[in-house]
């Protein structure tokens, strides 16, 4: 097979729709558009965000209330007091051991929550700290580890 020889397979290519050609065509007279208005008349038509005389998504939507602090937001990943037992190491909870266990992120930065009961005194290691945590794993005979900024 030479290259002069290709040829795309049958029903590949369709013609084209050719419109206002007579009645006998299908698409003659109106050409498909209907009877009279807006779609049937030559030139843009209506924009694309217009919907229909419903009101517009810009006017729907609330604008310019309240505040996100996106650029410099710090997010953690919330650790619940009564998981630490589940992945305590030699009576200590890491950023690296919950990783290592596949519970957060190696990067994700760790705070600890107070839902739960503490079981045995865990040495904690974490980013952030709720206060009824704190409280809850130091009256167990635990302790906390604020860790930086990484």
């Amino acid at each position: 097979m030479r290259q002069h020889e290709l040829r795309a397979p049958q029903g590949a290519r369709k013609a084209h729709r050719r419109v206002g050609r007579g009645i006998s065509s299908g698409q003659g007279k109106t050409a498909g558009k209907g009877t009279k208005g807006q779609l049937a008349r030559s030139g843009p038509g209506i924009p694309g965000w217009f919907e229909g005389g419903q009101t517009p998504i810009h006017m729907r939507i609330p604008k310019m209330r309240g505040f996100k602090n996106t650029r410099f937001r710090v997010s953690y990943v919330g650790v619940n007091v009564g998981r630490l037992g589940d992945y305590a190491v030699d009576g200590k909870v890491t950023p690296q051991t919950l990783a290592a266990k596949g519970l957060v992120r190696p990067d994700a930065r760790v705070k600890v929550l107070a839902d739960g009961e503490v079981k045995a005194g865990y040495e904690v290691h974490a980013h952030a700290v709720s206060a009824t945590a704190r409280k809850k794993i130091e009256s167990a005979g635990g302790s906390i580890v604020i860790i930086g900024n990484p």
